[in-house]
């Protein structure tokens, strides 16, 4: 089937996608739901593999499965409705309707918050990092408990970029307020019912019952699976807590494409990427990023939570919806859709060259903000390169290419993070870098590595005011660990040495997946900072 639309030929063959997915055509483990609809029309809807390896039967495009982040529009969309009806606003400081936050929560408004630019720290980063993800169920109201203490942050509101679940978490507490009942409602009446997503539904925890539901699968160390709770027993709200089948997610797609819930100039906003002040566009909208694809414009979310994962994926240009839901840890989603895009539109610019080296190395700390960085060339295992140059920005590692300039851009699945790397003398060994993040200009000098530290000099007690975390570095059987106690639960993260008063740590529960982070010692190893992906020098001090 060949289909035209505006500038885009979509060419579909049932065989060349049902290839995509052979790997994952087989009766003993879990695999993937698929949906594709040209011009509206569904096209190809299939299941493979397992609902579940507990019971014999199949995933199939009406079986309801988590779609994590993927939500995040939905409830964006939940808080516009209020804006039309003249309830909220979108510019307006959330503290005009929770006055019990702490100043810092109090100031941002609920457009930052659902374009990612608050500077809040992330609450559900916190819970997961220090609190565990097998412990005690962790309700929405309780995350929100950080949001009223310290005026700590990330960084100033609307300055730059960060993905953050805590400020959707908080999003879902003001639309609560303001429609004075719970977000499954919400969603439910002004949403999935009026658009025929019978099937969707907000469902904050997997360990209470509802129909028709697929379970998630987390691959072990050891090749194993098992069954998971999906959101770590932390309840995820409007920031990833939807299900969704096949169907719905092709009805719903179909719908964007001429709303009748919300108006057009709702959907604009939510479509428009947000601009920061230096003029950086952050590509991303409310709940929707708009990336390029081999020279395409994209309109998609991704979503991942533990054992499951999903894309949503929109070429407006060819009129090609595209959704992947996936009920295991060891498939993405996005790849998934990246090669039907591949193999559905045939005048796509060509792929970038993988690059072969040389690699650049080093540690680097920023003077100005303390952020490290560290340049390494390693194997990412959701890139099918066998090397790639690596950026670890405060312990997130992400993949790099250089353009013919030699800056370092991050490439796919990393593009929309909107990161430049320059190197400031040799190629192979920079005497500092430069990052460009999202038009925010920051200088890294190089760290010399010198002699591994000795863990006796960080060992003992740290406080997080912040957080009320209190963390215990010790020596073990199995290495140095880091010992948590959050404020639900505790977690246990290993510690290893990497340069000067820096280390790197990552989760020992083989359920939790990076962020790693890194730990930033002072000079007297009274203190550090941790960092990750989603939290920016958190303080911490030693107590005994």
């Amino acid at each position: 089937m060949t289909a035209r639309n505006k500038r885009l030929t979509v060419s579909f063959d049932e065989a060349k996608i049902d290839a995509l997915f052979a790997d994952l055509n087989q009766s003993q483990l879990p695999g993937a739901a698929v949906g594709i609809a040209i011009n509206g029309k569904p096209v190809y809807r299939k299941g493979f593999g397992l609902a579940s390896m507990e019971l014999p039967v199949n995933l199939s495009p009406s079986i309801r499965m988590r779609i994590g982040s993927t939500s995040k529009h939905f409830t964006a969309l939940a808080y516009m409705l209020l804006c039309e009806q003249g309830k909220a606003g979108l510019d307006e400081p959330i503290g005009k309707h929770m006055p019990e936050l702490s100043e810092a929560a109090r100031s941002v408004t609920p457009r930052q918050l659902m374009g990612n630019t608050s500077g809040l720290r992330d609450a559900a980063d916190f819970a997961m990092q220090f609190s565990g993800v097998e412990g005690r169920p962790i309700p929405a109201a309780w995350l929100i408990s950080f949001y009223r203490g310290p005026n700590d942050i990330n960084f100033p509101p609307g300055t730059t970029y960060q993905y953050n679940n805590g400020g959707w978490i908080l999003l879902t507490a003001l639309i609560e307020r303001i429609a004075g009942r719970p977000l499954e409602e919400v969603l439910r009446d002004t949403i999935f019912m009026p658009t025929g997503m019978n099937d969707t539904l907000l469902h904050r925890w997997d360990f209470t019952f509802a129909p028709n539901i697929a379970s998630s699968h987390v691959q072990s160390v050891a090749g194993h699976y098992r069954r998971t709770e999906a959101l770590g027993g932390v309840d995820g709200a409007g920031a990833g807590s939807i299900m969704s089948t096949v169907d719905d997610m092709l009805r719903w797609m179909r719908h964007m494409d001429d709303p009748t819930v919300g108006s057009p100039a709702t959907w604009k906003i939510m479509k428009t990427p947000q601009v920061l002040p230096n003029g950086t566009s952050t590509g991303y909208g409310l709940g929707l990023y708009t990336i390029d694809y081999r020279g395409i414009t994209t309109l998609q979310h991704a979503g991942g939570v533990f054992g499951s994962n999903s894309q949503m994926l929109k070429v407006p240009d060819a009129g090609l919806d595209v959704v992947v839901m996936i009920n295991r840890s060891d498939i993405s989603a996005a790849g998934r859709v990246d090669r039907i895009l591949d193999t559905c539109l045939s005048n796509l610019a060509s792929p970038p060259t993988a690059y072969r080296g040389p690699f650049a190395t080093g540690i680097f700390r920023s003077p100005q903000s303390g952020r490290v960085a560290q340049l390494m060339c390693s194997k990412l295992d959701y890139l099918s390169q066998d090397e790639v140059q690596i950026v670890s920005l405060d312990g997130h590692q992400l993949p790099f290419a250089p353009d013919e300039k030699g800056i370092l851009h991050t490439m796919p699945p990393a593009t929309f993070l909107k990161y430049a790397v320059t190197l400031v003398g040799s190629r192979e060994n920079p005497t500092s870098i430069l990052l460009n993040e999202f038009g925010n200009l920051d200088e890294f000098s190089a760290v010399k590595p010198g002699i591994e530290q000795d863990f006796s000099l960080i060992a003992g007690k740290y406080v997080s005011d912040a957080t009320g975390t209190l963390v215990t570095i010790v020596k073990t059987d199995t290495g140095l660990k880091l010992e948590a106690i959050g404020r639900f639960g505790s977690a246990t993260h290993n510690v290893a040495w990497i340069g000067d008063r820096i280390w790197r740590t990552w989760p020992q529960d083989e359920l939790m997946v990076p962020p790693w982070g890194l730990l930033s010692f002072s000079s007297d190893n009274r203190s550090f900072r941790f960092s990750n992906a989603l939290t920016r020098y958190l303080h911490f001090h030693r107590v005994d």
